[in-house]
């Protein structure tokens, strides 16, 4: 298993991601650890998109739950992606990884507005493109993102990393001993079960796209690569 199985990938990657063991914020040694990783990938020709979620500086629902209004708080959630894409890229530059950012909220002194046809130019050029600012759009997550920059640009597989988790259980197995780790999983599994892989918005459009989706943890060096050269590892969800 040394050719990849997939030529054009979307990985998602969660603000606590970013935030690695310290929980809040940007941590540096994490972001070194996650742009080798992907640097791996990109050099066996692999086409690599990134979504960056923002939680680890602030979550929409949480500001709502404080009073601000909601998609207020959301377009705030929004910015906070694009710091976080902001010090990927400086990551991935400075080991030699060209890189671009796209926003779906305009702010050209930082990053290229989001342009789909760009985005896929880029990626055939072998340049890492990141998503930030999510869709533009209040009530949308990173999740429906995600699900949304993959069908658009058509990737073959969401790759969405955890860094509490390596794949899809039952229950939270930090907190119940005996959830149960699932291998592999429908999207109406998910939906059934209202298991919290993604939202239902973003399992609905992958389910719809016949988009895959791969939850595997991050924190394990190498990871990315094993999963993009076929390795199974973490939960694998697909349609029927």
């Amino acid at each position: 298993m040394n050719q990849p199985r997939y030529k054009r990938i979307v990985l998602k990657l969660s603000g606590e991601a970013l935030a690695g063991q310290q929980g809040f914020g940007i941590d540096g040694d994490m972001i070194a650890s996650i742009a080798e990783q992907v640097r791996e990938v990109v050099e066996m020709n692999v086409q690599v998109a990134i979504v960056v979620g923002g939680g680890n500086i602030w979550r929409g629902i949480s500001g709502s739950a404080k009073g601000i209004d909601r998609a207020t708080s959301d377009y705030m959630g929004m910015l906070a992606t694009v710091m976080n894409a902001l010090a990927l890229q400086d990551g991935l530059e400075k080991i030699g990884v060209p890189t671009r950012v796209q926003t779906s909220i305009e702010m050209q002194q930082v990053a290229e507005p989001y342009i789909r046809r760009r985005a896929i130019r880029h990626l055939e050029k072998g340049r890492v493109v990141i998503f930030a600012a999510g869709t533009g759009n209040p009530y949308f997550s990173t999740d429906t993102t995600a699900a949304l920059r993959a069908a658009e640009i058509e990737a073959e597989v969401i790759l969405m990393a955890k860094n509490k988790v390596d794949g899809v259980y039952s229950a939270d197995p930090r907190v119940d001993a005996r959830a149960k780790k699932f291998d592999r999983l429908t999207y109406m599994d998910v939906l059934n079960m209202g298991l919290g892989v993604m939202d239902s918005t973003a399992s609905s459009l992958c389910m719809d796209n016949n988009i895959p989706l791969i939850v595997f943890s991050i924190t394990e060096k190498g990871n990315i690569k094993r999963v993009v050269l076929g390795e199974k590892i973490g939960t694998i969800v697909k349609g029927e």
